[in-house]
């Protein structure tokens, strides 16, 4: 062994610990079937996706593709507003989702509810969980986040999937790695960064570190904002440009008591603004074009 291939041995690297799929639902975009494929062949992964990505569709994707192949259902755990709209995506989508309030409501397969009903589950029966906006582990000192790690300690494949994570919160990709079990939280502050100061409660990513550091994430999470963050098209994708074009029109008088007009601040004088031009032959003819492109109108009082 050369000490090119002895630093290699003592790199950070999340080792996969799930599997090959062959195929995965048609639904999904090219870039969205490479990021469900790696995730499943990591087995404990995150999805770091900007908002619009379809982290839902990838999601149970992710979570069809395990149950078949491990045989084993599935439990997805969102934010109560979620739960319903997740089972109403997996119908849009032909992956079946069934929504739960208790232990009794479970059924063969893929399974969601929200964070609040966990204590109700028994988690030892899933071979599979997906956190659904999974900022929720963020706090490492709160007991949710020490609930859902502790609860899924020995559940062999875990997916977080958020939009929040921004690259220099790293506490919150610590308190990922940790419910993941890839790194403890502590284990990734010790190796990696090093107290700021005299304050405990703060810590720096350490210089020589950086690369490593990122590295390592990389190894267990895809960050992704467009495709061609991953080498995909951003064709058919990326929105064009909105021109803006802005028109003011006369409103009227000012307002009773007032000498001159003003512009309008508080919400009462926007809407009183807005209720005084219906009448502008201006602003009348405006209605068909307002239909092709966005405008922003300037609302004042009285003539300007």
């Amino acid at each position: 062994m050369n000490y090119q291939e002895f630093l290699q041995r003592k790199m950070f690297i999340a080792a996969d610990s799930g599997f090959e799929a062959g195929s995965v639902n048609k639904n999904l975009f090219d870039w969205q079937s490479a990021i469900t494929k790696w995730t499943l062949r990591k087995g404990k992964s995150a999805i770091f996706a900007d908002c619009g990505l379809g982290k839902t569709l990838m999601q149970l994707a992710w979570a069809a593709a395990v149950y078949k192949y491990a045989k084993g259902d599935v439990m997805i755990l969102s934010p109560l507003a979620v739960a319903e709209q997740t089972t109403c995506e997996g119908e849009k989508f032909d992956i079946p989702v069934t929504l739960c309030r208790h232990r009794g409501d479970v059924r063969t397969g893929i399974n969601v509810t929200n964070y609040e009903m966990l204590h109700e589950f028994d988690t030892s029966r899933f071979v599979a969980v997906v956190l659904d906006e999974s900022s929720i582990l963020k706090a490492h000192d709160s007991k949710t986040r020490k609930l859902l790690t502790d609860s899924f300690a020995n559940t062999p494949y875990r997916l977080c999937c958020s939009a929040t994570p921004a690259p220099n919160d790293h506490m919150e990709l610590g308190t990922h790695a940790e419910f993941l079990g890839i790194m403890t939280r502590a284990e990734m502050l010790a190796t990696f960064f090093v107290h700021d100061g005299g304050d405990t409660s703060k810590w720096r990513l350490k210089g020589h570190a950086v690369d490593d550091f990122w590295r390592w994430v990389c190894s267990w999470a895809v960050m992704i904002r467009k495709p061609s963050d991953i080498g995909f098209s951003d064709e058919g994708f990326s929105l064009p440009l909105i021109h803006r074009k802005q028109i003011t029109v006369p409103s009227g008088d000012p307002l009773p008591g007032m000498l001159f007009s003003c512009e309008a601040r508080t919400l009462n004088e926007r809407r009183d603004a807005r209720r005084m031009s219906l009448s502008v032959p201006a602003l009348q003819k405006l209605r068909g074009w307002r239909m092709k492109s966005t405008k922003t109108i300037r609302c004042c009082y009285g003539a300007t």
